[in-house]
């Protein structure tokens, strides 16, 4: 059995027991969290499409607040002594899909 839940803009496929990293969520570690925009629900053969389904969630807790590897953003323009270096590491949540 899995859903593909809507989280923070982005659709995830939940089943139970995994481990899933989404964009950052207020919370922390062992925190539970639900999430009520369930677009699809497969069971077996069985399967419920909707714009959200109607009466199902995904309920997940919160396992720890990590951030991505650094990315490196480098701006340069030749000939004219225009070099900027950033870096950037963005925010997840990573979290574990208690039930459907």
């Amino acid at each position: 059995m899995y859903a593909i839940v809507e989280i923070a803009g982005k659709q995830y496929k939940a089943e139970a027991g995994k481990h899933i990293y989404v964009d950052k969520l207020t919370g922390n570690a062992g925190d539970k969290v639900t999430f009520d925009k369930v677009l699809l629900l497969a069971k077996g053969s069985d399967v419920k499409i909707g714009t959200p389904t109607t009466g199902t969630k995904v309920e997940a807790t919160i396992k720890d607040q990590v951030r991505a590897d650094k990315v490196i953003v480098f701006k340069k323009k030749r000939r004219k002594g225009y070099r900027v270096k950033n870096g950037h590491r963005q925010p997840y949540t990573q979290i574990t899909i208690d039930s459907i």
